[in-house]
């Protein structure tokens, strides 16, 4: 079965100046995320996140540290867990990330290297959403029943993980209500269609062959 890639991720945002600006100086990030001019109303809870998972605890406190001079919101502070060390913060254009590692202790100076970024999409019933998706031709990497479900998406540079809606808003400490656009695009080459949560998907074309 082949593999599913996400080449990069558009919001939607107000002021995609800002927001590039945001993105570039606090992440570091700029051909995974594109950025797309839009007014569509949108309130609380988008049903989605976005997390960058890091090293060690010197990066995620770096990568923070620079959301929050580059205007981020926190909305969870990063704190020790039972599965390693994170925080999670609001952009200025209202989308959740959040930056964590498994690893308890620092083995070295902090960079601002990300080792992955995921897509997290919170379903409404993650048993119906994997059906979908498998369907689509995805294959399953990981999954936890009705909780949890990560795709095998190989060297692609933005992971897919599904997690049921309630939790990953608990997850992100915000609350689960939300209505209107989800804002986000996600560009890959499982084709064009729409999940069963709207989650929008648009297909890129493949890379030409030298």
């Amino acid at each position: 079965m082949a593999m599913a890639s996400i080449e990069f991720v558009t919001l939607d945002v107000a002021d995609p100046t800002a927001a590039h600006t945001f993105y570039t100086t606090a992440f570091g990030l700029d051909t995974q995320i594109r950025l797309r001019a839009s007014e569509a109303p949108t309130t609380g809870f988008r049903g989605f996140t976005l997390s960058l998972t890091v090293s060690q605890p010197a990066d995620v406190d770096s990568l923070i540290g620079a959301a929050f001079d580059a205007g981020a919101t926190p909305l969870k502070p990063v704190a020790k867990s039972l599965w390693g060390y994170g925080g999670v913060v609001q952009a200025p254009d209202g989308t959740i990330w959040k930056v964590a590692t498994s690893a308890k202790k620092n083995t070295g100076p902090a960079t601002r290297r990300i080792d992955e970024i995921v897509l997290l999409l919170g379903a409404a019933d993650v048993a119906a959403s994997k059906k979908f998706y498998v369907d689509q031709g995805l294959a399953v990497a990981k999954s936890f029943g009705r909780m949890y479900v990560e795709f095998a998406t190989g060297s692609s540079p933005v992971k897919l993980a599904l997690y049921r809606r309630r939790a990953l808003a608990k997850d992100a400490g915000v609350s689960p209500d939300g209505t209107g656009s989800h804002r986000l695009m996600i560009g890959g080459d499982a084709g064009s269609f729409t999940d069963p949560d709207g989650f929008a998907w648009e297909a890129t074309s493949p890379a030409p062959t030298l």
